[in-house]
Formats: C-alpha cells, structure tokens, sequence
C-alpha cells in the first residue's frame, strides 16, 4: 500500500519513514521500489530489525534507527536529511 500511494503522489514527500516490518511486503522491498521510482527519495528505516541495517543503507536508505528511539533523535534525522547536497548513509 505505501508504494501505491507513492506512485499515486503528484509531489513527491520529502521524507518517508518505514519499518522493515510491513503487513505485505518488507521495509526493504518497499523502499527498492521506492528508489526505483525515485532514486532521490529520503528514506529513514525505524525499525527494531537491527540486523538489517547494512541492508537498510546499502539500498540507498539516508538513515536507520533502531527502536526505541526517542522523538527527538528522529527529529534531527528528518532535519539532517533534508539538508541539500546529503550523501546517502550519511546521518547517524
């Protein structure tokens, strides 16, 4: 249901946040078909699945966070991805 409404969205958000755990497909196959439909797309994984981490960022996530974490550490993630010029992985 996420990359439909993606795909359904005219102005693309400028962030997602996403668990690896979804009802139908899994974080990380939702968010390759994500970045196939635009490979420019912010993508935060927030997910208790640590050990998909490398997976996570190697993808082209811009950042992972293991739950819990606190509202002000996804705050300044969201705020450090939407700074120009980004690598990806780069936020911590």
């Amino acid at each position: 249901d996420a990359v439909k409404k993606f795909e359904s969205f005219v102005e693309k958000p400028d962030i997602i946040i996403i668990d690896y755990r979804l009802p139908i497909k899994n974080g990380i196959d939702a968010a390759k078909k994500i970045l196939e439909i635009d490979k420019k797309s912010k993508i935060i994984f927030v997910t208790a699945d640590k050990d998909i981490r490398d997976e996570a960022l190697t993808i082209g996530a811009t950042s992972f966070k293991e739950k819990p974490c606190s509202i002000n550490l996804l705050k300044n993630n969201i705020i450090k991805a939407l700074k120009p010029n980004l690598q990806i992985g780069q936020i911590t």
